[in-house]
């Protein structure tokens, strides 16, 4: 109830009351919504579920973009890396060939060239005799198996390397016995 109403007439009027109460329904009605919200279980875990969720995906996002720099930077570090080594591969080739070429006699050079030209003269020779003698179907053949044989030349590498390595193993085993 209002003081100063009960002062001034003792009584408060209908009209101060139907105030005063629909005043305590407000305060009643605000009270019951908070409670409400209080004891609405299903409803603070999903707040909180939502609220989880979302710092898992910020925290995600943080490490996504910190695993990416990292991996340029390592990344970058590889490839400069790469380069160095390829570079002191390259310079120590280049100090083993001038090397070995420094230390063979200018005699054996020559000697290596003029068996070259001879080699390369005695192979000229025998393609074109080759040539000549072969019938044209098996030239045709033999053409085709030459552009299949540059067409795949890895497994071809790798079949040679292979019949090479047991060869090898074959004689040593056959020298052990």
């Amino acid at each position: 109830m209002n003081d100063e109403s009960q002062n001034k007439m003792g009584t408060p009027t209908p009209e101060e009351l139907r105030e005063q109460v629909e005043r305590t329904r407000d305060e009643l009605g605000q009270t019951v919504e908070a409670l409400a919200a209080k004891a609405d279980i299903k409803a603070q875990a999903k707040e909180k579920t939502a609220a989880v969720k979302e710092q898992a995906a910020e925290k995600a996002a943080v490490v996504k973009e910190q695993a990416a720099e990292k991996t340029a930077v390592v990344r970058e570090q590889a490839a400069e890396k790469a380069a160095a080594a390829s570079g002191q591969i390259r310079e120590k080739t280049e100090q083993a060939a001038q090397l070995v070429k420094d230390r063979t006699p200018d005699a054996v050079l020559e000697k290596t060239a003029q068996a070259a030209a001879q080699v390369r003269e005695s192979a000229a020779q025998a393609k074109r005799y080759a040539a000549e003698k072969t019938p044209d179907p098996l030239l045709e053949k033999a053409d085709r198996a030459a552009t299949a044989a540059r067409a795949n030349r890895t497994p071809l590498i790798a079949g040679g390397a292979a019949l090479v390595a047991f060869l090898l193993i074959r004689r040593s085993r056959g020298r052990n016995r």
